[in-house]
């Protein structure tokens, strides 16, 4: 279990995942740089994160849920947890009669992705949620902004283990406090990071002085 002041944010779970040495230079040597990219998710997210409550064809939502994890060390926010009418196995919701089934949808800029880096940010969140409700969640949803599709997921076992040492390597690497190396990959181009993190110049075996010398020529 970890105490408080070891928490580290729910969202840096998939800046592990795109890439080890962006998690670092985000949450260990705290940078940052915004590109159009992020600048959109962020508009993506001023609803959700405005708060609030409301009820739809008998469906509650919440928006912008505190979430925290003492087991994983992970706090955070959901964008939108919907409650869904349930049986025994849900949980009360205060001034509310009935059981309900909580059911955490995060908000996403782009598509769906080629890996599951938005699915494990999303079982963390229900990871936390059922850590704090005491109770079991067995799916969620992503919503993707440039599809407009909502895509639901199932919270697997597999999926489970995948973003709980997801959890575990996050916190190795803080704990160390030391930065991966850089290597360049076609990825690069969406990070907004790029000019911070220069994968050329930085990369195992490159010389420094020879990419002094090209930024001489083309500059």
């Amino acid at each position: 279990m970890f105490c408080e002041d070891d928490l580290l944010p729910l969202s840096a779970l998939q800046h592990l995942l795109f890439c080890e040495r962006q998690a670092a230079l985000i949450h260990v040597e705290q940078l940052w740089v915004d590109n159009p990219l992020t600048v959109e998710g962020h508009h993506l997210h001023d609803k959700p994160d405005a708060g609030g409550y409301e009820t739809r064809a008998g469906v509650r939502l919440a928006r912008g849920v505190l979430l925290r994890s003492l087991r994983l060390g992970l706090t955070g926010k959901a964008d939108v947890v919907e409650f869904h009418p349930a049986g025994a196995a849900g949980v009360a919701l205060p001034g509310v009669e009935g059981r309900w089934m909580p059911f955490p949808v995060e908000y996403k800029r782009g598509r769906p992705k080629c890996n599951r880096c938005d699915e494990v940010q999303l079982c963390a969140q229900a990871l936390c949620l059922e850590e704090m409700l005491n109770v079991g969640i067995p799916e969620g949803a992503l919503f993707y902004g440039q599809t407009r599709h909502r895509m639901e997921v199932r919270l697997e076992e597999s999926l489970r283990r995948e973003t709980e040492t997801a959890a575990v390597r996050l916190h190795e690497l803080v704990r160390a406090g030391v930065t991966p190396k850089a290597f360049r990959e076609p990825k690069c181009e969406r990070c907004s990071l790029l000019s911070l993190c220069r994968p050329e110049a930085l990369a195992p075996g490159k010389s420094a002085q020879e990419y002094l010398r090209r930024q001489v020529r083309s500059s």
